[in-house]
């Protein structure tokens, strides 16, 4: 690994230590055990140091997307919360600070992303009624509010989590097909069960209690 690469990699830790915002080029240079003027050479501030790994980022996104089946599918969808999943983790100072994602940096890239997200889940969802595995959408809105809420809930699942105190990594795609499987039909139900496994379909959560006595 040469001097460069080790500055990324040490600027995405320290990031994702402290955030973005609390770092500066010094705290970097100390971390790697080297003068300020060693990082200078290769990144004249953070902000260009920012461009690098969002690229990097972008880059490794985009091989994983290509890992998508050439057809509308619910399985890219289980790949879409995987690799949401991996990069929050990975880029954690990106995903958990909205001054980031809003930086010029970035900005246009994640709205063409969101964008993308969301109509590739118009056409899974469209091509799962044509199969017969959904309903017809039941009022107007319905579907694009649902693409639009799966979008949230991957963009977002790392704050939320923070905010909540809680590390679980199969939690998200249990709510994200909570969501899903109530418009399911019944070849539907059987279609998701025989390749995501009956033990899954029945584990998606907990029973809601309807007991008010429990609140």
């Amino acid at each position: 690994m040469n001097t460069k690469e080790k500055i990324i990699e040490i600027g995405i830790k320290v990031f994702n230590q402290k955030g973005f915002g609390a770092v500066s080029i010094q705290d970097i240079a100390n971390e790697l055990g080297v003068n300020r003027r060693n990082i200078a050479y290769h990144f004249a501030n953070k902000e260009a140091l920012l461009v690098v790994i969002a690229e990097e980022m972008w880059a490794k996104i985009g091989v994983e997307r290509k890992k998508r089946k050439d057809f509308p599918s619910f399985e890219n969808l289980q790949h879409e919360i995987k690799m949401y999943a991996q990069f929050q983790t990975e880029y954690a100072f990106i995903f958990n600070d909205l001054h980031v994602i809003k930086h010029s940096v970035l900005e246009e890239r994640f709205r063409n992303f969101c964008l993308e997200t969301i109509r590739d889940h118009e056409a899974a969802i469209a091509f799962a009624i044509k199969l017969g595995n959904m309903h017809p959408e039941p009022f107007a809105g319905a579907y694009y509010n649902l693409c639009l809420s799966l979008w949230a809930l991957s963009m977002f699942w790392l704050p939320q989590q923070t905010i909540r105190k809680v590390k679980d990594d199969t939690e998200v795609a249990r709510v994200t097909w909570s969501l899903i499987l109530p418009h399911f039909t019944e070849k539907g139900i059987e279609s998701f069960k025989a390749f995501y496994g009956e033990a899954f379909y029945n584990n998606i959560g907990k029973p809601f209690k309807t007991d008010l006595n429990v609140f």
